[in-house]
């Protein structure tokens, strides 16, 4: 009977050992990310690379860690930093009233801007032609029959796209969402949407490498990207909030920022 007390503890304190396990060692910082969003995160010759990972490794190395990176759905990046599986989740994420009910956010390290690709022989102008017209007060009324707009599911594309009219979106009836900006950039190509609302920067590198579109002249969006951290981790938060000071000062942030966008 001792014996299978004896067991029994052993087991329970086990149990207890794995689950008060955080997202990483103390040598390790577990960053959750999109690496189908170029510049920010791609995949490159089977390594990922881009402006926040080259970020985040600097980061990692002020704290004296090492950096693993988690290839995650970017909806679930988020939900993954709120339960603690990953430190900081960091995919040209934009600080949002909803995103900081879960997380916190780390001072701005890039500035974004949300644009519209189309095709060449698209028929509008602007984004502002997909609207039936406008009010008084200068908003949209409704949006033109047959407008579909393709965005990545769970982005500030997403977000803004999917409010009303009235709040310069196109309503939930008119927004196809794709799990990558790579998918929504297929479904125009092939007819399926009539644009794609998503970062300035994956937009341009998608017109790059697929004849036959565009980017709008017209932004559609202004934003800054953050790094989300659990909101019960405030030592986290200052540490990060640290070495992005440091790292701004020395110019390194600049230099990475420089390398990809021209």
């Amino acid at each position: 009977m001792k014996k299978l007390l004896a067991i029994a503890l052993m087991l329970i304190m086990l149990v207890g050992c794995f689950a008060g396990c955080g997202a990483s060692n103390d040598d390790t910082l577990i960053m959750a990310t999109n690496a189908a969003f170029p510049p920010y995160e791609y995949v490159e010759n089977g390594e990922y690379v881009g402006i926040d990972v080259e970020i985040a490794t600097l980061i990692a190395k002020e704290l004296d860690m090492k950096l693993e990176i988690k290839d995650v759905e970017f909806g679930s990046i988020i939900g993954g930093v709120q339960s603690g599986k990953y430190d900081i989740g960091m995919a040209g994420m934009t600080v949002t009233e909803d995103r900081l009910k879960s997380v916190n956010f780390s001072t701005s390290y890039a500035n974004g801007i949300q644009s519209v690709i189309v095709k060449n022989d698209c028929p509008y102008a602007s984004y502002e032609d997909f609207y039936t017209g406008f009010d008084a007060d200068g908003n949209p009324k409704g949006v033109v029959e047959g407008i579909k707009i393709g965005v990545q599911q769970d982005t500030t594309g997403d977000i803004y796209c999917s409010s009303v009219p009235a709040e310069w979106g196109f309503g939930e009836e008119n927004v196809i969402r794709y799990k990558t900006g790579a998918d929504a950039v297929q479904a125009l190509i092939e007819g399926k949407v009539t644009a794609v609302i998503i970062d300035n920067e994956p937009a341009k590198a998608f017109v790059s490498v697929n004849e036959g579109l565009k980017i709008q002249s017209t932004e559609f969006a202004n934003e800054d990207y953050a790094i989300a951290i659990n909101k019960d981790n405030e030592e986290l938060l200052k540490k990060v909030n640290d070495a992005l000071a440091k790292l701004t000062e020395s110019g390194e942030i600049k230099k990475i920022v420089d390398k990809y966008i021209k």
